[in-house]
């Protein structure tokens, strides 16, 4: 999930920002909470934060003061809903590396399938956050069955129960998971299996060799 986005999107794409602010939000996070039992390690790893503007020190700038812009209603359980799809996925492939396969995730119309879209808001994509959570090379959200399934497509199905508010929304959700073989090359350069040939990087790649960011 990491990799694919520090290292494969272009320097300045938001994917590739908004994932340095994570982990950046996170090593503050991680100084701060061990600062009072190893103080020393946490000034010098602070001192070392090269994108901190101040030299006060850990201990002269406070303690954790996480902004509320991170708390988004909905998003929790939205990641916690694609991780059990995952989840399903992954053991329906006994083991085999994901990249290999396409997934479909059809979920019946709800709150869940909501969630879900605001991980992918196209129907089918290989950039999206939640094709990056499942692991795959290629992730198809849709509400319903598809009319033709192949023979070799592994199919698993689950329920996720939504809890927001406090329990003040309560749904519970059945979704399917099919997962089959990708027909599509692997890429060169970010090693999934979404390039027309071998040798060619895949749409994604070829955008921002060419300096037109992602699509």
């Amino acid at each position: 999930l990491l990799s694919c986005r520090l290292y494969c999107e272009e320097a300045k794409d938001p994917k590739r920002r908004s994932c340095l602010t994570v982990l950046a939000q996170a090593l503050d996070v991680v100084v701060r909470s061990f600062a009072p039992i190893l103080p020393h390690l946490a000034e010098e790893v602070f001192q070392y934060i090269p994108y901190k503007k101040d030299s006060e020190g850990v201990f002269r700038t406070g303690w954790i003061n996480a902004s509320s812009a991170w708390k988004k209603p909905g998003i929790e359980e939205a990641i916690e809903g694609a991780c059990a799809m995952r989840d399903s996925f992954l053991g329906s492939i006994s083991g085999k590396n994901a990249l290999e396969y396409e997934v479909i995730i059809v979920i019946e119309p709800g709150l869940l399938f909501e969630l879900m879209e605001a991980l992918q808001a196209e129907e089918t994509s290989s950039v999206s956050q939640l094709n990056e959570i499942m692991m795959a090379s290629q992730t198809t959200l849709l509400s319903e069955l598809p009319k033709e399934t192949p023979a070799d497509a592994n199919i698993t199905k689950g329920t996720f129960l939504i809890n927001l508010e406090g329990g003040d929304i309560c749904e519970q959700s059945s979704y399917k998971v099919i997962a089959r073989p990708i027909a599509k090359a692997k890429c060169p350069r970010c090693r999934r299996y979404t390039s027309e040939s071998s040798s060619t990087p895949c749409p994604r790649c070829l955008n921002v060799l060419a300096g037109k960011g992602s699509t």
